[in-house]
């Protein structure tokens, strides 16, 4: 769904922009209030898990078409809304800049279109409800598949308007809508499935880790200092991400995405106009072996730059005041 500047007018663009940078302002200091021990490492080994798995391209049989997870329900799930979309923000940054996915001038909408849509839009409206404060697996799954299917539907709505009001292009908003839709409600249907299947076992065997169940670790850091099963599962995510990264090239489908397939049944190209790659992009589609695991280290360095700022920050407030 990552957007490509061809679809997008220059006044849309700033306007996007500039509502995704001031939620990332809010996100920061939201998440510089968490006091969670382990929010830190645990949006550092995230970051790199989706960087990793959107990376894998899944084939939707009888369409000709693919499609790759945006993350956001399932960092949202274990963050909470505004850490995941930190997090899930630092991941689409480093697609534009360092990989060329997604265009520059789109970057706004792409944050807003995967990021917002998922995790302040379908977490907060449809997961929260549905999966409450609990650890039952049926709700979880439940919460999990729809909250993707409403994240990737909103999102794919958000890319239709945006592309109609920029006016740039000559895709019929209407037939534009009839394919987008439908091809994200089975990319959020497989999404859906993979998130539960990933809450449901961390629900197992660390149900404090997900944020429904404990917003907020007031009393437990040093019990989870002490804890082996969050060390256990964050080295598992680790070592699922590091196979990823490594073996994308050969497990991607080659089939376009919803949207580049969208865009082909219109126009009969996939692509509108030759991209251009952003002056940092020093891996254009990630024409490299090792790309998966750059691009991760960079996502946690990013993630872990971020934080300790905000975090450092925060303790220089609280001294000056004291």
């Amino acid at each position: 769904m990552h957007m490509a500047d061809a679809l997008i007018s220059t006044p849309v663009a700033l306007v996007a922009g500039v509502g995704a940078a001031s939620l990332l302002v809010v996100a920061s200091r939201k998440v510089s209030k968490i006091k969670r021990a382990d929010i830190l490492p645990l949006m550092g080994v995230m970051g790199a898990f989706v960087f990793a798995a959107q990376m894998i391209n899944f084939s939707i049989p009888g369409t000709g078409s693919s499609g790759h997870i945006i993350g956001g329900i399932l960092l949202a799930a274990l963050l909470g809304p505004w850490a995941a979309f930190l997090t899930l923000a630092s991941v689409i940054i480093i697609q534009c800049l360092i990989f060329a996915d997604g265009g520059l001038m789109a970057l706004g909408c792409n944050l807003i279109n995967m990021g917002v849509m998922t995790t302040m839009v379908a977490y907060p409206l449809v997961y929260r409800p549905i999966a409450k404060a609990t650890t039952i697996r049926w709700r979880i799954m439940l919460a999990s598949v729809l909250a993707c299917i409403v994240g990737l539907e909103a999102g794919a709505l958000a890319v239709t308007f945006e592309t109609e009001l920029s006016g740039v292009t000559q895709l019929p908003y209407v037939t534009f809508l009839s394919f987008m839709l439908p091809i994200h409600l089975l990319i959020g249907l497989c999404e859906g499935v993979a998130s539960g299947l990933v809450l449901c076992f961390i629900a197992s065997y660390r149900p404090a880790m997900l944020a429904s169940v404990n917003t907020e670790y007031k009393d437990s850091e040093q019990e989870d200092k002490k804890s082996k099963s969050t060390k256990w599962i964050l080295a598992i995510l680790s070592a699922v991400a590091l196979i990823f990264a490594v073996s994308f090239s050969w497990l991607a489908s080659s089939d376009p995405d919803g949207l580049e397939w969208s865009i082909e049944k219109i126009t009969g190209n996939a692509e509108l106009a030759p991209a251009v790659a952003p002056p940092t992009a020093i891996i254009p589609d990630y024409d490299s072996t090792f790309s998966g695991v750059i691009g991760g280290l960079i996502v946690v360095a990013l993630i872990w730059g971020i934080c300790i700022i905000l975090f450092r920050s925060k303790k220089s407030v609280r001294s000056n005041k004291n």
